[in-house]
């Protein structure tokens, strides 16, 4: 099963009947919509609309300090450890995981 589909069928089984789940992004594979249908929850969604005002807006405030991107990585793993990571997400040790491709240090 496809990790964002039971994601969906997850938040259909908590969430309370007329519910709307809302996602971001395009998806790969559509969930039952019986457990949905009966449930009369909608699902919602659209393309995460990236405009290039808004990158430019986010790099000066990444490169400002003004913000840090890396607090959404919950762990940070090395090329040599690749199996690790999925290991890791596999195992829910991990949500977001950075891979450090080199060390430019």
């Amino acid at each position: 099963m496809c990790w964002a589909t039971s994601v969906i069928e997850q938040a259909g089984k908590i969430a309370r009947p007329g519910a709307v789940i809302g996602r971001v992004g395009v998806p790969q594979t559509e969930p039952s919509s019986n457990t949905l249908f009966w449930k009369n929850i909608g699902l919602r969604g659209g393309i995460a609309n990236v405009t290039t005002y808004d990158k430019n807006v986010l790099l000066k405030a990444v490169l400002e300090a003004e913000i840090d991107p890396g607090k959404v990585f919950t762990q940070r793993f090395d090329l040599d450890h690749i199996q690790d990571v999925y290991e890791a997400m596999d195992e829910r040790e991990a949500i977001k995981s950075l891979i450090i491709v080199s060390d430019s240090k």
